[in-house]
């Protein structure tokens, strides 16, 4: 009922999931990365990818109808007995019934860890009047970078790390050359990084502007100004953003981003 695929097949590149692209734009990468677990079902209908040790993504045709995605999620639960899954992150009409089944058939507990809204922008809108520029990060910001970084992780994921730990994660964004920050008066006050690009849209993440630095609309414009660039190179600029936090989806719309669908995070716990 299932089979293996990735990278070199063409399971992205179909209308069905094309439809659905900017919502599972992720797995694009996951796809890419060593020792995915990728599966699809015969008929193509059903894909799920899984980097290891990370929440599985599980994607539906729309077209399936209720008794065919029932059978077709009980026999995903079945394939993967035995197999360790963290999580699991699809649109919530498919990530709730897959997780009640999983957890099921696991006696394992689940819980929402995260709603995510998946968005596009076809077209910027530029913040006007906020002063500074863009440009791409080098190691002189290295340590500014890390600062950022946990930062990040304690708005993003309530983890609270040393920018220390951060040091080697920030000289691997600067070496990537895709990490661009904005400046004022050579102050580099607000980040935003390029994670990946695929055939058809580029995607955003790790923005972060400091607290005080908020408020000037520093983060509007990095984003608006890495998001010029991908539509330079004819790629739709997309990226994910928590519910929870009105802001940052206010500032995305505000710029220009189309909000795509949403995708759950659904955690697995023991019971």
């Amino acid at each position: 009922m299932f089979v293996r695929w990735g990278q070199l097949h063409n399971d992205l590149e179909t209308a069905p999931f094309i439809h659905d692209e900017v919502r599972y734009n992720l797995l694009h990468r996951i796809t890419e990365i060593e020792d995915s677990l990728c599966l699809r079902s015969d008929n193509g209908q059903l894909l799920f990818a899984q980097s290891p040790g990370q929440n599985g993504w599980l994607w539906m045709a729309r077209s399936l109808a209720g008794d065919e995605e029932k059978r077709m999620l009980q026999g995903l639960v079945n394939y993967l007995d035995g197999h360790s899954l963290p999580g699991i992150s699809g649109a919530p009409q498919t990530a709730y019934p897959f997780a009640v089944e999983y957890s099921r058939a696991n006696n394992l507990r689940h819980s929402t860890q995260m709603t995510m809204e998946a968005y596009h922008c076809p077209q910027v809108n530029k913040p006007s009047n906020v002063r500074g520029d863009a440009s791409v990060a080098t190691l002189q910001d290295v340590e500014v970078i890390a600062q950022y970084l946990a930062g990040f992780m304690e708005d993003a994921h309530g983890r609270t790390v040393e920018p220390e730990s951060q040091l080697e994660s920030a000289r691997g964004l600067v070496d990537t050359r895709k990490l661009y920050m904005w400046r004022v008066d050579g102050e580099a006050v607000s980040m935003a990084n390029i994670a990946h690009r695929s055939r058809r849209h580029g995607r955003i993440n790790a923005v972060f502007t400091p607290l005080r630095h908020r408020k000037r609309g520093y983060a509007s414009a990095i984003v608006a100004a890495v998001s010029e660039q991908l539509l330079q190179e004819n790629l739709t600029p997309m990226l994910y953003a928590d519910l929870r936090n009105p802001s940052s989806n206010k500032i995305y719309r505000n710029i220009g981003f189309l909000p795509n669908g949403q995708i759950s995070d659904i955690g697995f716990s023991p019971n």
